[in-house]
């Protein structure tokens, strides 16, 4: 089947209400009132449990919150490199490690949400000469983490029993899982139709989005070892993020907040703050965490302070895409589709 790719809209065709100079400041704007909601609720701050006491213990789970961190950025790269491969081409990790740091440094550090996977698609499509999987390729790896994400929060639940019966901390998370996961399968079902692909080819504006997931599901569906190979690595990036947000919470001394928690709350803030509430999702995953782990006794203030934490965790090793981002730019060595490719 041959792949369909289709630039975006320019800027002239982009409804005003679209446009970065409409959408950045309201967004910006929905943090600040969602950040203010929250301090609101707590009715005066204990900067005590905001902001814990520095000592070695707090050193040591820092860096290793740091170290998880970068260590998910690793498997991002190896995820995108698994996704490649299933459709038919090779690039060495170190390559697409590097696009992808620098897509991090722009998404994290730059106000937008796209503009990070922009970076991606162009560079891969310079190494590659070939656009239309490359924009295949960073839709169906950002559509696996929908996949699994939904999965971790049942699991957590399943694994520990006494997280349910918590009210609004147990029914929201589910509600999101679930849903998250009945909308991916009816996508999957519906995208991968034959006679679906062959309407959505050429198409514009969204339509694209859903030309490439069916392409994606296409190539999969012949290569089931590669579909394996791509659910594994995402399940691995995602745990890595989880052991990030597991040494935040000790380092912040959050007693209450164990690895099942944190498997079955975590992945449903990732899904919520994907929303385009807010910049970075700040504001959006704070409020959330101080919703769902107040069932389980996390004041807001710690409960706010995780989800900084894990705000700064994200910018901090992002940074290092600043010099991918500038150097790392010029057109790689183009692999054929039957060599491997190494890190």
């Amino acid at each position: 089947m041959d792949y369909i790719y289709t630039r975006p809209h320019d800027k002239e065709s982009t409804p005003w209400w679209k446009r970065n100079s409409v959408t950045i400041p309201f967004r910006i704007g929905l943090s600040v009132a969602l950040f203010l909601v929250i301090l609101k609720s707590m009715d005066g701050i204990d900067w005590d449990e905001l902001i814990p006491d520095w000592n070695r213990q707090t050193a040591f789970w820092t860096i290793g919150a740091f170290v998880f961190t970068l260590l998910g950025f690793v498997l991002g790269a190896i995820r995108w490199h698994r996704v490649l491969r299933a459709l038919g081409v090779n690039q060495p990790i170190w390559r697409l490690f590097s696009h992808y740091m620098a897509g991090q440094f722009v998404s994290n550090f730059l106000p937008t949400t796209v503009g990070g996977d922009v970076i991606r698609i162009g560079r891969l499509t310079r190494d590659t000469d070939d656009g239309p999987v490359s924009f295949t390729s960073v839709i169906f790896e950002r559509l696996s983490g929908w996949l699994v994400l939904p999965v971790i929060t049942f699991l957590g639940f399943a694994i520990n029993p006494g997280l349910t019966g918590l009210g609004t901390s147990t029914k929201v998370p589910l509600i999101v899982a679930m849903v998250t996961l009945i909308a991916l399968v009816l996508v999957i079902l519906l995208l991968g139709s034959d006679r679906i692909g062959k309407g959505l080819q050429n198409r514009e504006g969204l339509l694209r989005f859903a030309n490439a997931v069916h392409l994606g599901i296409d190539r999969l569906k012949g290569h089931p070892k590669s579909a394996r190979e791509v659910i594994t690595s995402a399940f691995a990036y995602q745990f890595a993020l989880l052991l990030a947000a597991g040494c935040a919470v000790e380092a912040l001394g959050i007693d209450q907040v164990g690895l099942t928690a944190l498997m079955a709350f975590i992945p449903a803030v990732l899904i919520i703050q994907v929303l385009p509430l807010g910049i970075g999702g700040l504001g959006v995953r704070e409020g959330t965490l101080v919703v769902f782990l107040s069932g389980i006794g996390v004041s807001s203030e710690q409960a706010l302070a995780l989800g900084l934490a894990l705000y700064a965790l994200t910018l901090v090793n992002s940074f290092i895409g600043l010099p991918m981002l500038i150097f790392g730019g010029r057109k790689g060595t183009k692999l054929n589709g039957t060599q491997s490719a190494s890190m």
